[in-house]
Order: structure tokens, then sequence, then C-alpha cells
């Protein structure tokens, strides 16, 4: 029993990093950028270029979720929603940056970013329930 919550608790912790990893770089890179240059850049197509870390990420968090029975709707959902925006994201293709086809694609992206927060925000509820003693 104890290996099968030491097992769950190690694919958490990793599952939680790799998941947030790609929305925080565009900041951390953004704040490097501003102290090397003094502009700050956001790269906004960050979280969609790692999109293997996350997707990664996401499958150890819904494994740790299946095991231990807890926060699956939420990493499932979350992961759900990223893994359809970026396949549909793919489907378009290139697109100009006028038009309905590129709003989709920034919509797509938006989707895609929420997907990744919402999987972010259960791996750490899932991370706090696994780490937190019971008091008895």
């Amino acid at each position: 029993m104890e290996k099968k919550k030491t097992l769950s608790k190690i694919l958490t912790v990793a599952g939680t990093v790799l998941v947030w990893l790609p929305l925080l770089a565009p900041f951390i890179f953004g704040f490097v950028s501003l102290s090397m240059d003094g502009i700050y850049r956001y790269d906004f197509l960050m979280p969609a270029e790692l999109g293997i870390i996350v997707f990664v990420g996401g499958a150890l968090l819904l494994w740790a979720a299946n095991r231990t029975l807890l926060r699956r709707k939420i990493i499932g959902w979350g992961l759900a929603a990223a893994a359809v925006s970026m396949a549909v994201l793919f489907a378009l293709g290139d697109v100009e940056t006028t038009g309905w086809e590129f709003v989709v694609a920034i919509g797509l992206l938006v989707t895609y970013s929420l997907g990744i927060l919402v999987m972010g925000i259960g791996g750490v509820l899932l991370w706090r329930e696994l780490f937190n003693k019971p008091t008895e």
C-alpha cells in the first residue's frame, strides 16, 4: 500500500511541474529579457511550442489521479480541452493574421492555455490532498 502511495506522489509532483512549466516559462524568460535588454518580451506561443511537455505532464497527472481516485474530472477535462484545441489548431494549419481563421486560432490558443491552467490547478489540488497528513 505504501509503494502505491509513493508512486502516486511521484507522478503527481512530476506531472504538476511539467504542466506548470510551459505556462510559467514565458514569464520567466520575459523577466530575463527585461533584466538583460530592458524590454519585457512575452512569447504567447511558448505554451503551444512546449506542448509535448504539457501532454507528458498531463498523462502523469491523469495516471496519478486514476490511481488515487482523486481529482480525475478536473485533470481529465483540462487535458481533453488542451488536446482537442491543439488538434483543431493543427488541423487549421497556417492562417493569415487577418480574417476569421486568425480569430479562431487565437481562441484555440486561449482554450489550450486554459486547459493547461485547469490541469495545473488540478495537479496542485491533488498534490495537496496526497501530501496532507490526516489528523487523527
